[in-house]
């Protein structure tokens, strides 16, 4: 491994969410504070801002907060203990070959996350597959981006969160944006929102809470929980109704309207205002909001994407963007503000269940023989697709389920829905093996837990939200034992067996990663480290640079050696020619409104829904390790309106219950008029008895697998 670290400040990007912003880091030469955050105003997407959970990330880099070695444990319930290296691989390609045997080679899983690197994502996938050969692999990003997904793809033929950059937001005329609390999730992104309603443009907010974000708005929505498929076709009734269909647009560039015009046209306003809550004066205003603006998106978060529901949820926003001709235009779409860091590349390159680099498909017999001849192996030994996510977390220890498993950059006891019997399943492995940053609820169950290497300490690549390949570069060297995941993956792939294949210098990841990506859909043929260098990110999809022009006339007349193509520049906006459909015309959702899988009774009456606050981050297995944040979000809380509060004889601050058919959670009660009276709202990012995911329901969407995090029947108490 190269272990030469630059002298100066190194341009990075931020180990959080999928904004990716960029600062600079500069050593400090103190094993206390290893590196300095600086500002790095020149990088586009967040021009010199940071949260205070980018302004903070390197207190986690510090050898007191974080695993420095190997930790094994020499029996069930028996103490973790420190190890060296060659012990603790040797156990886990041990467990593997034992159970592999024993089981079949579907007993041993693998699940990552959409936090690693491009070149993580990708050899973690190569892993499963060709060295052990196992179709049970998936990963967390199955509970964060895949109904947007799955609808994009859908509609458009390609799924890139957003298609546009971000900056064309400040420039649109108006956005409508649906569940996400956009200044508490991405502060630095909110910049584009003002400057769009300080350009004239108008900003609607759909969330059930009146939170930071929808207090910017112009007008804000408020459904119940579950009922964002209704709002968006009782929108689409208007628009219909009112004649602002763009039929041009309908007819020249889209298929499947007269469909999607039937569903809409049963959901009057009337109806929709006694489904989701929101009055029909707000559903007509919010449609003369959106189609006055010449220009126009819907942006979409997890609100309506974590639902059973959720892939038919965003196709009906994606169908009101097409009805009015706001998609496959400058300045007009739909988007999915991705979350997770490596959401967007984590979801292209193979550590999904079904999924092989390129954002190609594991069951298309010429996607397997393409990456099997870049993997020097027969496509027949490829195993097919996997369970998604939940489902395999369901299953493990079971007969049939996997029975050891090696678990990658997430922390499913705290993040998985129905969260105690997850950990249950987790306890009953034979072997579970954690590779991580620090000792997470989850590595604190495992038999064998790998200290792995951060964000400042290795170079690699992630993907924005924007489709924007950026470049993670080591800013200095990791403490302790602590390796590379690459390093441990080429290690333990030698002891399967597989001595070749496998590299652990991050560059010469990403050149295979190209090679396999070539010809698909999400294409990095075309990208290298110096480019995103030079260029500040390149945009996928980028075919090979430098192409020959072998096959021009002028080539074929001229005796002088072929000219090269201008190296593809990428591509920061898709669809504006045609979309990605095989007739290049998107497609309507053929959707209706239907219930939540689980709706209020008389046993337990309220909605719950679940996000998350300024100060955390996802499993807040990093953050909640960050004095600065802990000290702003320092515990769970239930949110609760004053006339529920009221009812119940509860008092701000005092401890409340929250139980579901599947749980029960305790925290103090936050009483406000900002969330609906029939809601409740919980933050995920705390384990122990303020675990809002011990309350959540695991029912699945039939097409992503999503599971419906966002709402559930509840009821609360005193404590």
């Amino acid at each position: 491994m190269n272990t030469t670290l630059p002298a100066a400040p190194v341009d990075t990007h931020c180990p959080y969410c999928s904004l990716q912003c960029g600062m600079r880091l500069r050593a400090t030469g103190s094993a206390a504070q290893p590196v300095e955050i600086v500002e790095r105003p020149e990088f586009p997407v967040n021009r010199g801002a940071l949260c205070g959970k980018g302004h903070s990330a390197a207190a986690v880099l510090a050898p007191g907060v974080r695993l420095t070695v190997p930790l094994v444990r020499d029996e069930k319930g028996g103490p973790l203990r420190e190890a060296g290296w060659d012990e603790a691989l040797d156990r886990v390609a041990a467990a593997f070959r034992t159970t592999g045997s024993r089981y079949g080679r579907d007993a041993v899983g693998v699940f990552g996350g959409g936090g690693l690197t491009n070149e993580k994502a990708y050899l973690l996938g190569k892993f499963a597959r060709v060295a052990l050969r196992t179709a049970s692999i998936d990963y967390n990003g199955r509970f964060c981006m895949s109904s947007a997904a799955a609808a994009h793809k859908a509609a458009f033929g390609l799924d890139r969160g957003l298609p546009f950059p971000l900056a064309d937001v400040a420039r649109t005329g108006c956005v409508i944006l649906v569940g996400s609390n956009l200044a508490d999730t991405m502060p630095p992104a909110v910049r584009y929102l003002r400057e769009m309603r300080e350009g004239g443009g108008r900003l609607i907010v759909v969330d059930p809470r009146r939170t930071r974000t929808a207090e910017l708005a112009d007008l804000h929505l408020a459904p119940v929980p579950g009922t964002d498929l209704a709002l968006a076709l009782g929108l689409l009734h208007l628009v219909i109704a009112g004649g602002h269909v763009d039929e041009a647009f309908v007819a020249s560039r889209t298929s499947g309207y007269e469909e999607a015009r039937a569903a809409a046209m049963a959901h009057w306003p009337e109806r929709v205002e006694g489904i989701t809550g929101v009055p029909v004066a707000q559903l007509r205003r919010a449609v003369e909001l959106f189609v006055a603006a010449g220009t126009g998106m819907v942006l979409t978060a997890r609100g309506p994407e974590q639902q059973s529901k959720g892939v038919d949820t965003v196709g009906a926003w994606i169908n009101l963007c097409l009805a009015t001709g706001r998609a496959g235009r400058e300045l007009s779409g739909y988007g999915c503000l991705t979350g997770q860091g490596n959401g967007q590349g984590g979801r292209e390159h193979g550590q999904k269940a079904d999924q092989l680099p390129g954002y190609r498909s594991i069951t298309d017999p010429a996607a397997r023989a393409h990456v099997a001849g870049v993997w020097g192996i027969d496509p027949d030994d490829l195993p097919g697709p996997g369970i998604s996510a939940y489902e395999l977390l369901d299953a493990l220890g079971t007969d049939g389920g996997v029975r050891a498993l090696l678990l990658m950059g997430s922390n499913p006891v705290v993040s998985a829905p129905h969260a105690r019997h997850v950990t249950e399943r987790i306890r009953a492995l034979d072997t579970l093996v954690v590779c991580d940053v620090v000792l997470s609820e989850t590595a604190a169950l495992a038999d064998v837990v790998l200290p792995s290497a951060q964000w400042a300490e290795e170079t690699g690549t992630m993907t924005n939200l924007e489709g924007r390949v950026l470049l993670r570069r080591a800013a200095v060297r990791p403490p302790g034992q602590v390796r590379t995941d690459l390093r441990m993956l080429h290690e333990l792939a030698a002891r399967l067996g597989c001595e070749k294949g496998f590299p652990y210098e991050a560059e010469e990841v990403f050149a295979e990663l190209r090679e396999a990506s070539a010809g698909g859909q999400a294409d990095y043929s075309g990208i290298s480290y110096e480019r995103i260098g030079a260029q500040d990110g390149v945009f996928w999809p980028c075919p090979e640079e430098a192409a020959t022009l072998t096959g021009s006339p002028a080539a074929k007349a001229s005796d002088k050696a072929p000219a090269k193509a201008a190296p593809h520049p990428g591509t920061p906006r898709l669809f504006l020619d045609r979309f990605a459909t095989p007739d290049g015309r998107a497609r309507f959702a053929d959707v209706s409104h239907r219930p939540a899988a689980e709706e209020p009774d008389a046993d337990y009456p309220l909605h719950l829904t679940t996000g998350r606050v300024l100060a955390q981050y996802q499993s807040g297995a990093q953050t909640r390790r960050t004095p600065e944040l802990n000290s702003a979000a320092p515990g769970p809380f239930v949110e609760l309106h004053p006339r529920l509060a009221a009812r119940l004889g509860v008092l701000e601050g005092e401890l409340v219950a929250v139980t579901s058919r599947r749980g029960r959670a305790t925290a103090p009660a936050r009483v406000t008029g900002h969330i609906r009276p029939d809601t409740v709202f919980m933050p995920f990012h705390w384990a122990g008895e303020g675990r809002a995911n011990s309350l959540t329901n695991p029912a699945l969407d039939p097409t992503s697998r999503m599971p419906e995090f966002k709402t559930c029947a509840v009821k609360v108490e005193k404590a």
